[in-house]
């Protein structure tokens, strides 16, 4: 590798290891001090940089922290909730989808309940990341919904609209932590419920679909 190139590397390397340390900070703030506005200067601390280099960085707090959740879909699950929503059966897609976004906030439920707080508690504060994180899943559920209906799955009192109000329902970040935090079960044992809820609800019997 020549020196120019070794250098570029080098610097990417520096510049991906800031960029870590700055959301890492984000997120041990949000952990420390869930009822208080995320302080880009307690942040730029943290993290060990100027203020400024969090504007290079992200453009704007907006930008902050849009890339904090992004990061935090990427690393808890995204790829698994992504697989799930391919699957060709949409019974398969209902029961993966659920499964794998319960695991992934699982794996942060912290954070994640941090995140739905502060979404209702103060908005301006999540920079709209939330917001643009549930219209994600409203579309989600929306697609699944019109998956179900496609091939003859819904009981026949059952619409569309109202397969996604209890789709958005049972798969909202309050039902899986309810169960969990509230009723102390598992992840696994909380998905499962909502998954069979959520199958005995809309679902026809299978004389029905035969």
């Amino acid at each position: 590798m020549g020196t120019r190139r070794y250098e570029q590397v080098v610097r990417a390397d520096a510049a991906e290891q800031t960029r870590r340390r700055i959301l890492d900070a984000v997120g041990e703030q949000l952990r420390a001090a869930p009822t208080e506005p995320v302080s880009l200067e307690k942040v730029a601390r943290a993290a060990k940089v100027s203020r400024s280099t969090i504007y290079v960085d992200f453009g704007s707090r907006a930008g902050l922290f849009d890339a904090f959740v992004m990061d935090l879909y990427e690393r808890t699950g995204l790829r698994e909730l992504s697989a799930a929503v391919a699957a060709d059966d949409p019974r398969e897609h209902l029961r993966e989808a659920l499964a794998a976004a319960g695991r992934m906030k699982s794996r942060d439920l912290d954070i994640y309940r941090v995140l739905h707080a502060m979404d209702r508690i103060d908005p301006s504060s999540a920079a709209e990341a939330v917001r643009a994180m549930e219209e994600d899943r409203r579309g989600g559920v929306t697609h699944l919904a019109n998956r179900l209906a496609s091939a003859g799955l819904l009981r026949e009192d059952v619409s569309v609209d109202w397969a996604v109000d209890v789709l958005w329902t049972l798969s909202s970040f309050e039902s899986l932590d309810l169960l969990v935090t509230g009723r102390g079960l598992t992840v696994e044992e909380a998905t499962e419920r909502l998954v069979t809820t959520a199958e005995r609800t809309l679902y026809r019997s299978e004389r029905a679909q035969g």
